[in-house]
This record gives C-alpha cells, structure tokens and sequence, in this order.
C-alpha cells in the first residue's frame, strides 16, 4: 500500500509538470482586441434648454377694464395682431374732440389764406388812394387860401383829413402784412394746427394704450387674465414666446473648454422625444466660467427645428469637436496608464496601470502619452501610444500602433515579456457616432 501511494504521489508530479511545461511552451491566455481602421467621432455631451429669441410680457399702461381677449395659450400671432381691447369709450370721445379741433384750426387757416388775406390787401390798397386823395385835397386847400378863395379852417380840415388817411394806411398796411404768408395771424394760424395736431397724436397714442397688439410674431404661453378684469399697469396680461431664430443655451464642463469653437456642428435630442434628433450649430462660447458650477455657457442656433420642439424643453446636446473618416482605432478600455517600475523590465503594466473607464483618464484629447501591451512573438510586449481624438468608448491611436496588431486587454493579467496566447478576439470597435449631419 505504501507503494501503491508513492506511485499515485509520483504520477500527480509529474502530471503538475507536464502541465507546468504545457503552459509555459503555450502561455497564458489573454484576451485581446484588433486595432482596426475606422471612422472616428470625438464629441461634448451636454444638456440644456430650447430658448426663443426673446420673452415678451404683454401688459397695460394704464388701468383699465378689460372688454376681450381674443388669443388663448398656443395660439399663434402675427406682428401687430390685436391681442386684449381694454374699455376705450372715453379714450375715443377725447380722440373726436381732438380732431374735430384740428379740423377748425384748418378751417380758419383756409379762411385766412381764402378771405382775410385778400380783404387786407384790398383795404391796403383803398387807403393808399385815401391817402392820395387827403394830400391832393391839402394842397388844393392851401392854394385856395393863398388866393384868399377859402378860410383858414378849409387847410386845417384838409389836414386832418390827410393825418387820418394816414393813420388808416398804417394800420392796412399792418393788417395786410399779419395776414401775409410770413405774417404773425399765419403763424398763429399754423401753430394752432400744430397745436390741434399733437393733441390728435395724444389722443390717439392713449386710444392705442388701450389695444394691445403682438409686437412681433410670436407664439401665445400663458394668459394671466379673463374679460371683466380689470387690467393692472405693469401687471401681465399675456405671456408671448417670440418667433423666429430656435436656439439652445448648455452648460459644458469647463475641461472641455478648449475643444469647443464656434461653427461645430452637434446633435440634439429631446428628451420627450428619443428618437428624433435634430441638428444644431455651435455659435456662441461665453468668454467666462461660472465659478460656482465649473461650467461654461453655450449657444446653439437650430436652423430647422422639429415641430414637436416647445420654449424651454429640455435637451441633450452632442457637439462634434473632432472627427477622422479613417483613423486606428481601440476600445477606451484597452489603453493602460504609464505604472510605477516593475520587477522584471522596469515598468509595470498591471491592474494598478489601468486606464478607469478609458474615456475620464484620457480627458486631455490629442496627443495623450499612454500604453498598451500587445502581442508580439508570442510575448506580451509594452509599446508607448500617442491617443487622438476620443468617440464614445473608442480612442484614436495617433503613435505606437498598426492595424491589425493585437492588443492585450487589462482584463487579462498578462506580465511584460510573458508568453501569452489568444483567447478570444473582441468583434470590431464600438465605433458609435452622432447622427449623419452635413458638415
């Protein structure tokens, strides 16, 4: 029996060392992955909100009585569409009164150009030829008394006559010049149609107060108030959303910062609405950082926004900052960081050197020193990598590597200069991307 034990014992060693041998000539199995050739896409995922151009608050100046309404919320309006008659009786009756005012303030003028002017000249005329006549009748008088024809008091009635011709002429001449176009009763004619005018103007600017109209097209979000109210100044009736250029406003990381530049073109993607993304154009960087969040604000113009999209919809937003049509591609996954000095070659490539995530520990974007250990000879080999441009859970391989080269997941805990063999090879990259857009 004792011999029989010592035989098992002698059999199991050296089954332990066939199969020691067996897997030192093999190796350890690893899986691994290809480097293929692909399309990349390198993005910045962000979330935001629709916004209009501008948030227009339609309230009154004045208190007034509210007689209709005639929009309701979703209602579309076009630019200068009545929206709320306030009760305007009064204001309409100021507005008769005002031009009924003007209207006799034209009259008299028509009246002055018609009638007073030409009756002025007229009367400036008859008392020029009194006047005439008084110094004829003067001098007749004065030669009949030097004659000894007539008395004294015939020259002094004479005179007087004269005196008062005169005093008569002067004062045509005076009506006629008022009524002329460069006159004094013409220029109070005028201002009192200026006059009549501006209170026209004010009457009809406190009849308007009293109709409020869209002052552009816009689409109608709240109504604040019901006929019958009574229609507080400052105090919204309506709330329009404006019309026109869609945009979005995002909050980005501010590590991200310096990949974003105006012009990139991005993907949004409603969240009410999954499976209808939309195109967008980075327009906007704001040139500060929000201190208190770490982020950075961007503006997105929507030059064709889905019916479905409503003011202040939630959005997420997928700017392209980067992107090959044909670059070496890899998993995230498989690229390890630089690790502290190993036992056998000087530097460790195990679990402690593994990139967490791929993605976060290679943040910094093109030109991001890195590793991979690769199959070579039937040995685990470490090669220093240049990374590129990141897509979602690819990397671009700019330095290191070639296509088709087989590259050592961290998953396996192969060493530097261990003999290793293929266990399985991991189908082609996840190489997922923003929707087609045009570029």
């Amino acid at each position: 029996m004792r011999r029989g034990r010592g035989v098992v014992a002698v059999v199991a060693l050296a089954a332990l060392g066939a199969a020691a041998l067996l897997f030192m000539v093999r190796g350890r199995e690893v899986d691994i992955v290809v480097v293929q050739r692909a399309p990349i896409v390198q993005s910045v995922v962000a979330t935001g909100r629709i916004a209009t151009p501008a948030r227009i608050e339609v309230s009154s100046q004045l208190a007034a009585r509210i007689e209709r309404i005639e929009v309701r919320e979703g209602d579309v309006v076009s630019a200068g569409a009545l929206l709320v008659q306030l009760r305007s009786d009064e204001a309409e009756a100021a507005l008769a009164a005002a031009r009924a005012a003007l209207r006799e303030a034209e009259g008299r003028q028509r009246q002055l150009v018609g009638v007073q002017r030409p009756v002025a000249e007229q009367q400036l005329v008859q008392a020029q030829a009194n006047l005439r006549l008084a110094e004829q009748e003067l001098v007749r008088a004065r030669d009949l008394v030097a004659r000894g024809f007539v008395a004294q008091a015939r020259v002094d009635d004479a005179v007087r006559s004269a005196a008062t011709a005169g005093a008569v002429l002067e004062a045509a001449q005076a009506q006629a010049r008022a009524n002329r176009e460069d006159g004094a009763e013409a220029e109070l004619a005028r201002i009192r149609i200026e006059q009549a005018r501006a209170n026209v103007a004010t009457a009809s600017a406190r009849l308007d107060l009293l109709a409020l109209r869209a002052p552009a097209d816009a689409v109608v979000l709240t109504r604040e108030a019901e006929p019958g109210d009574t229609a507080q100044a400052g105090r919204p009736v309506l709330t329009l959303a404006q019309q026109g250029e869609t945009r979005i406003i995002a909050a980005v990381d501010e590590k991200n910062l310096r990949h974003l530049k105006p012009g990139q073109h991005a993907s949004a993607l409603a969240d009410a609405f999954p499976a209808s993304p939309f195109e967008a154009e980075l327009y906007y960087v704001a040139p500060s950082v929000d201190a208190q969040r770490g982020t950075v604000e961007v503006r997105l113009r929507v030059a064709r926004p889905p019916a479905f999209v409503k003011p202040e919809m939630t959005v997420s937003v997928e700017m392209v900052v980067g992107r090959r049509e044909s670059a070496l591609v890899l998993p995230a996954d498989a690229i390890r960081t630089p690790g502290p000095p190993g036992p056998d070659t000087g530097t460790g490539t195990g679990a402690a050197g593994t990139v967490a995530g791929g993605a976060d520990a290679i943040a910094g974007g093109a030109g991001v020193q890195a590793e991979v250990l690769v199959v070579r000879d039937g040995r685990a080999e470490r090669v220093p990598v240049v990374l590129g441009l990141r897509g979602i859970g690819t990397v671009e391989v700019a330095q290191g590597l070639a296509e088709g080269d087989a590259v050592i997941l961290p998953s396996s805990p192969a060493q530097v200069g261990e003999r290793v063999r293929e266990r399985t090879v991991r189908a082609k990259a996840n190489l997922q991307s923003v929707p087609p857009m045009s570029r």
